[in-house]
């Protein structure tokens, strides 16, 4: 059984068409879906489906692309939001400096609220990084110094470098269908070399389609041909990676047991 441990289910591309994409993913082998928010007003219907769905999950956050319209969202707000029994993550959450469609200060004031209450509840942490690599870096350690948080890196796609100081801080990374492409070189000798208790698979849907259906939108079913093209880079099966994989997402979510 394979986990997509990230996907935008009420997001165009996929909400039309939800439950059919739901039933083609278990028939692929997909046995979790962890639905990801990413502004305030789609937390109800991230919330409803996974409550609908009995295998799929819920996360509550905001996306560095919306901090200007959450600058004053309270941390109380978000915590309120985590106490639903289906909602397992904060996030997804971080820095994106290649589009800058938030001012870089709230984004990084927001990242750190997003830290606080990962850190009160004892929820992971889901972390969006783009051209931010150092800011990213910088404020997770100087979070991690003031007390420890679970947290992941989804839809890795950073340095070598950052992959280390992500892994020496605890973290656990998360391969999209980008490890799939053939000018994803240096991400798939990342991949080769990650520890196996701290790599995800996801699919990031309706985003990011792997090789074998680039060009059409992707969906949760795909991200059996991630787990198997990340499975041959390791020289595993795909049985094996999909249980490895599986038992980390139930490890870090643990409020999904």
């Amino acid at each position: 059984m394979l986990i997509d441990s990230h996907c935008h289910l009420e997001y165009e591309g996929l909400v039309d068409d939800q439950q059919a994409a739901l039933e083609r993913a278990r028939a692929a082998g997909v046995g979790g879906f962890l639905n990801i928010s990413t502004r305030q007003s789609e937390w109800g219907r991230v919330v409803a489906t996974a409550e609908r769905e009995s295998d799929v999950w819920a996360s509550v956050g905001i996306h560095p692309h919306e901090a200007d319209g959450h600058a004053d969202l309270g941390r109380e707000v978000l915590r309120a939001a985590t106490n639903n029994a289906r909602v397992i993550g904060i996030g997804e959450t971080g820095l994106d400096y290649y589009y800058d469609k938030s001012d870089r200060q709230v984004q990084q004031a927001l990242f750190r609220m997003h830290i606080g209450v990962a850190r009160e509840t004892g929820l992971p942490l889901i972390i969006h990084t783009r051209d931010a690599e150092e800011d990213t870096a910088a404020i997770l350690k100087d979070e991690m110094e003031r007390g420890a948080f679970p947290a992941l890196i989804h839809c890795f796609t950073a340095s070598a470098e950052f992959a280390r100081i992500v892994l020496d801080l605890g973290l656990t990374i998360s391969l999209s269908g980008i490890v799939t492409f053939r000018n994803a070189r240096e991400l798939q000798e990342i991949a080769a070399k990650l520890p196996g208790e701290r790599m995800l698979v996801e699919t990031d849907s309706p985003f990011l389609a792997p090789i074998p259906h680039r060009g059409k939108p992707c969906e949760p079913a795909f991200v059996r041909d991630t787990a198997a093209f990340v499975a041959t880079l390791r020289g595993e099966t795909l049985d094996q990676l999909a249980e490895r994989t599986t038992e980390n997402f139930h490890a870090l979510f643990r409020k999904s047991l």
